[in-house]
């Protein structure tokens, strides 16, 4: 069959192409920014990557009319604008109205377990989405599931932050909330066995795992997998706000997403009987597995994909590629360079930089930096680094994103997504036998101007211990 995967650079979607490539399926990859999509050179090869954005019903010129299904894997989650939810309808309207000039048949939908009459607008937005691709001329199966556990998913990161860090936590009364966690590779099999299956066509099923938990257990069932001793108290004094910004501050969300996801952890989230299970021929794996299975990834650096490396992340709402040309003029910029003997090594100590290896000198001056950020609403150091030592075009580093690795070429560029008063770029690249390291500031009127020379001294010693440190 011919497909069309949407949200291809999300974290469902990174996990599900390889999967449909592998069951022999021609896959087409629609991505806003071509740019963010880094497939490998065999998967690169085997598929057909087109630019479209949902948000603009122009772009999808280029959506090719003969596919037989299509994946929506598009959702506004954390946008910062307030209006997600008119972002959401316009997306789902415009994708409908392409599938319907198209000969698809069947389109599956992943959306959000729906079982209370008083719905947060997250979920909310979900079901108009899901009202809206029910209209189309096509099929349409959704599946809708609760909290994801799986290595890089936001659920489990939040949860394995607030555990991991915090060996007695007093908690909002929300955590007495029932749900129902799904693993991720639960997840992925059912979007790929649903797929062409005539028995799903025009149906919505609820999916989870065979354990019906309170956010508390799945928070302490947590800890005895990973062998730690925790307490947890409720209390109910903690509002939504400040639960929220409990939140941010403990773990790497940022304030947006921990507002939806805590005005959606108010109802519970369990699934309704259904034979879907059986009719795919699948046994949901339980919750202390899915944990497990996590960490096994994570400990051998195998992590697919993360939410961390979606926009929705950090500051970036566009395309990656209208920051990838470093400006020239109006700047200040810090620039070094350091002759080198060995440049594999180098590399390899450049591909390594930031999450656990850290930045090579001062970095508790970094974590002062990346506390500070927090402190004003930035996205501070809480992510980290997806792979230990491998890095792709749209990763985050902590609080860098990656705009351009191309290790042949010996270069790496990153843009920051700090709360700064103008835009920064840091750059790393060797020609010849010279390593260069360049940092580039554009301010943002005086306070930016200001904000450079009060920062110069600090600059001086972390960009020289950094290069040294780097260059061997």
């Amino acid at each position: 069959m011919k497909i069309l995967l949407t949200g291809v650079t999300g974290y469902i979607g990174k996990r599900l192409l390889p999967v449909l490539v592998e069951k022999g399926h021609d896959v087409v990859c629609c991505v806003r920014d071509r740019g963010r999509l880094n497939l490998g050179r065999d998967l690169a090869s085997r598929v057909t990557v087109v630019e479209a954005d949902f948000l603009d019903s122009d772009s999808l010129e280029s959506i090719p009319d003969d596919i037989d299904g299509a994946y929506y894997l598009v959702h506004s989650m954390s946008s910062r604008s307030g209006d997600f939810e008119e972002l959401e309808r316009q997306s789902a309207e415009n994708f409908r109205n392409c599938m319907d000039r198209t000969n698809v048949r069947h389109v599956i939908y992943l959306s959000g377990i729906i079982n209370d009459q008083n719905l947060s607008k997250h979920l909310a937005s979900r079901k108009q989405v899901e009202d809206i691709l029910d209209s189309g001329s096509y099929a349409l199966t959704t599946l809708r599931a609760g909290i994801i556990i799986g290595s890089g998913s936001a659920s489990f990161e939040i949860i394995r932050d607030l555990v991991e860090k915090l060996p007695v936590m007093i908690a909002p009364k929300w955590l007495k909330t029932r749900s129902q966690p799904i693993a991720v590779r639960d997840v992925i099999t059912y979007l790929e066995r649903c797929l062409g299956d005539e028995r799903t066509w025009d149906r919505n099923f609820d999916i989870g795992g065979p354990d019906v938990l309170t956010y508390k257990q799945m928070l302490m069932e947590y800890a005895r997998v990973r062998g730690l001793r925790r307490a947890i108290v409720t209390v109910p004094v903690l509002t939504p706000k400040l639960s929220s910004y409990w939140l941010y501050f403990v773990t790497s969300t940022t304030y947006s997403l921990a507002v939806k996801l805590v005005d959606s952890m108010k109802v519970d989230v369990t699934c309704r009987d259904n034979d879907l299970p059986e009719m795919l021929r699948i046994k949901p794996i339980p919750y202390a597995e899915a944990v497990s299975r996590a960490f096994e990834k994570i400990e051998q650096n195998a992590i697919l994909s993360s939410w961390k490396d979606s926009l929705i992340s950090g500051r970036l709402r566009t395309g990656l590629g209208q920051h990838i040309q470093v400006p020239k003029f109006g700047c200040f910029k810090d620039r070094k360079e350091r002759p080198i003997r060995d440049r594999d090594g180098v590399l390899g100590r450049i591909w390594s930089i930031g999450g656990q290896t850290g930045w090579y000198y001062a970095d508790w001056l970094w974590g002062i930096r990346g506390f500070l950020d927090k402190l004003f609403g930035g996205v501070g150091l809480r992510r980290g680094r997806t792979s230990l030592d491998d890095i792709s075009t749209g990763d985050t580093l902590d609080f860098w994103r990656v705009l351009l690795a191309d290790k042949d070429e010996g270069r790496l560029l990153l843009f920051a997504e700090m709360r700064l008063p103008g835009e920064a770029w840091l750059e790393f690249r060797i020609e010849e036998d010279r390593l260069i390291q360049e940092a580039t500031f554009r301010p943002r009127g005086v306070w930016g101007r200001l904000y450079w020379y009060l920062v110069l001294p600090f600059h001086f010693f972390i960009f020289n211990g950094m290069i040294r440190k780097l260059a061997g």
